[in-house]
Order: C-alpha cells, then structure tokens, then sequence
C-alpha cells in the first residue's frame, strides 16, 4: 500500500515538474524568436549607417586630396612631392583605420540574465540522460526495497522455524526422559499414547 503511494507520488511530482520544464521551455523559444525578429529588424539600419559613414568617409578623403594636389602643384616639386607622399600615405592610413573602427563599431549589446535549468543547445539528449538516470535509479531503489522485505520475510520465517524446532527438542527430550525413568505399566500407556498420535 505505501509502495503504491511512493510510486504515485514520485510520477504526479515527475508530471508536475516536466509541465513546468515544458512551460519553461516554450518562454525561452519565444524570447529567442523575438530577440531574432529584433536583430533581424535592426541589421538593415545598421548596414544603412555603414555605408552612409563609409561613403561621407570616401567624399571627405576625395576633396582632401584635390585640396593637397592643387596645394602641391603650387609649391616646390622636389622636397614637398616627398612630404605628399608621406602625407597621402599617412592620410591613408588614417582613414583606413577610421573604417576598420566603424565597420567593427559595436552593435546594440543587450544583457540578458537568465537561469537554466537545462542547455539550450541539444537539450533533448540532456533529458534523455537526466531522466533516464532518475528513472533507472528509482528502478534499483524499488528492487531494493523488494528484496529487502524479502530478506526481512525469509529471516523471520528462519527464526519461527528455528523456535519450533527448539520446542520440539524440548518436547523430545522430556519424552525421551520421562520413557527412561518410568515402569512397565507408563511406558506401555507411553507407547500406545505414541501410536495413537502418529495415526493421527
């Protein structure tokens, strides 16, 4: 009766807990599905401002080096033709590394703290081996206690046989012993007092 009860109660708590897991999981798809919807929704303005900052980049360096050509046709080819290059050259760099920046800019960062129960990646397996355990371990938990109350059974059936055999040596023996000692006439009624309970 109480084996059932324990058993009953453990697979209500086990429906009880997998709703809840169920219910746990179906929130987090629909937070990932709106998180995906929401970057999905801001990757094209992103892109948008790239290539509007990469092109106000190329316009500024266009006009800086018309500015720098006229400026250096008007002055001393030899020395300041050496200054322009390692002035464009440096120009270069500069810009490049101003689009390295804004095409590595980071993007909208949201912090999301969570607590998981359970991965979120191969979540399937992870039940198979979690709830595959719990039930094999309740397996040997119910074994165990089978063979427990059989061990108890089968040691008190050893001690009620052993208390009656100890009885009947007693019995025996007191026979044995009033046979020994009594005359003719007790150990035939003796006898036939043996007889008559055999027949029976």
């Amino acid at each position: 009766m109480g084996e059932t009860n324990v058993v009953n109660e453990f697979s209500g708590n086990s429906e009880f807990l997998i709703n809840e897991l169920i219910e746990e999981q179906k929130k987090l798809q629909k937070t990932t599905s709106d998180l995906l919807t929401a970057v999905n929704c801001s990757t094209p303005k992103v892109d948008n401002l790239k290539n509007s900052m990469e092109q106000l980049i190329d316009e500024k360096f266009r006009g800086l080096e018309k500015l720098m050509g006229q400026k250096l046709e008007n002055s001393n080819k030899t020395s300041q033709d050496e200054d322009a290059n390692s002035l464009k050259a440096i120009l270069k760099k500069g810009i490049i590394d101003l689009k390295l920046v804004l095409s590595t800019s980071p993007k909208g960062i949201t912090k999301k703290v969570q607590i998981l129960l359970f991965p979120e990646q191969d979540a399937k397996l992870f039940y198979k081996i979690v709830f595959g355990r719990w039930f094999m371990w309740l397996a040997i938990i119910v074994f165990m206690h089978f063979m427990y109350n059989w061990a108890v059974h089968w040691s008190d059936n050893n001690k009620e046989v052993k208390m009656q055999q100890l009885q009947n040596d007693r019995f025996t023996n007191a026979w044995n012993y009033l046979y020994k000692r009594s005359n003719k006439g007790t150990r035939r009624l003796m006898d036939s007092a043996w007889v008559k309970s055999a027949g029976n």
